[in-house]
């Protein structure tokens, strides 16, 4: 069994790199898929990390964890991604306890994304949650913080307009084909993978353009034919890419691949193509700039359209910074409690004994003693005792850990240190 007991000098840690500082290419090598994940956790296991979540998306990865040093987690992640220690450093952020906290409900609740207010984050969280559970890497601080920030994501969902109007990397992308490649309707498009934004590009895409020209090409047909069919698209071996290329007009690529898969040797043909490419790791070769051509977009130049959708949507901030504090102020209530809970069990344990002694002792020496009220009468003053030492470390603000340290010599208690200190 591992011991699930948190050292004292644990504390909580959230480490990572964003598109804030980090462009797609350095996030490329950072990325993690779920193989990756699943090593991750494992590995993480065998270290003794106690609680440990990680997400990685196109525009983040992040680590979530108990450590003695944030150094354990930030290894961790170089040891199951491309990337390096250095490379790390110059793009990363680390938070510790609080700030650790509150940083994961500014991610979950789409306030920290590329695009404001984009929820595709929480299904990310949850999925996280699932595999740290899967490897038994959860503990109740991770679970109960993980339920407050859906919960929080949801109220700001259902009361606030942040994440109304079409508003994504999808959208923008549609936004700058129809606003860059005039007679949309007529024109050939092929998309290259079956990734979720080139997924939504699509969809977007035969909204907006009326357009029935659309090829699909993924490595695995099956899985290019499942989507088809929800779109009616034509569906094409891998094989045949390079001919598709030629016929195309726009080139939507989505696809998983670690390594680019596109490159300029696959491009021959001479009239005007666009190619998308809406995915992390790039995967697209920078050669392909070389053909006059093509021009090449990526989802990080994307991500910079803003519309009126975006400037409406700032308005709902502070309404949704109200909510997030409402659910984390819940959270760290609960986590104070939970802190000294147990010291206030043992507390209350020690002085039932002394009771049970006391009683027991008074009872043998006087003869008309009345065992009854005497309980009555002790239990309650056990309980105004504990009241008392609760109520003053509910109101300690920064020295809990001292009374509790205090509480614990004066009356001799022993318990194990449950919790990180904050």
């Amino acid at each position: 069994m591992r011991n699930h007991h948190i050292s004292r000098h644990n504390s909580f840690y959230a480490i990572g790199l964003s598109y804030k500082k980090a462009d797609a290419e350095v996030r490329g090598k950072f990325s993690l898929d779920v193989p990756a994940i699943d090593c991750l956790m494992a590995q993480g296991k065998q270290e003794g990390i106690d609680g440990l979540l990680a997400i990685s998306t196109c525009n983040r990865t992040e680590l979530y964890g108990f450590a003695q040093h944030p150094f354990q987690l930030i290894k961790l992640l170089c040891d199951q991604t491309q990337g390096s220690v250095e490379e790390f450093q110059n793009v990363a952020y680390v938070y510790k306890n609080h700030d650790a906290i509150s940083h994961m409900f500014k991610v979950g609740t789409g306030l920290d994304s590329q695009i404001l207010g984009d929820f595709e984050i929480i299904s990310q969280i949850k999925q996280g949650f699932y595999r740290a559970k899967k490897h038994e890497m959860t503990n109740p601080f991770l679970e109960r913080l993980c339920n407050s920030v859906i919960q929080a994501s949801k109220r700001i969902k259902n009361e606030t307009e942040l994440s109304s109007g079409a508003t994504s990397v999808a959208f923008a992308s549609v936004r700058y084909i129809l606003d860059t490649i005039p007679n949309i309707s007529n024109k050939n498009i092929l998309l290259f993978g079956t990734g979720k934004i080139g997924r939504n590009t699509c969809e977007n895409l035969i909204k907006h353009s009326d357009n029935s020209h659309i090829t699909l090409i993924n490595r695995t047909r099956e899985k290019a034919e499942a989507i088809a069919g929800k779109f009616q698209l034509t569906v094409k071996d891998y094989g045949e890419l390079q001919t598709e290329i030629r016929k195309a007009d726009i080139l939507v690529v989505a696809t998983g691949a670690q390594l680019p898969t596109v490159s300029k040797a696959l491009i021959y043909s001479k009239k005007p193509l666009l190619i998308l490419d809406l995915s992390v790791p790039k995967n697209v070769s920078d050669d392909v700039r070389e053909l006059d051509n093509v021009s090449l977009v990526h989802l990080d130049q994307l991500s910079q359209v803003t519309d009126e959708t975006l400037t409406r949507r700032r308005k709902f901030v502070p309404k949704a910074e109200e909510i997030i504090e409402h659910v984390k102020k819940d959270f760290l209530k609960w986590l104070e409690t939970r802190k000294f809970a147990p010291v206030i069990n043992a507390l209350k344990e020690k002085l039932k004994v002394m009771k049970a002694e006391e009683i027991d002792f008074q009872s043998k020496k006087l003869s008309d003693f009345n065992t009854d009220q005497a309980e009555i009468i002790s239990e309650r003053i056990i309980q105004k005792i504990t009241k008392q030492f609760a109520n003053h470390l509910k109101k300690s603000n920064g020295d809990m850990d001292d009374s509790l340290e205090l509480i614990q010599k004066v009356f001799q208690l022993e318990i194990e240190s449950k919790w990180a200190d904050s």
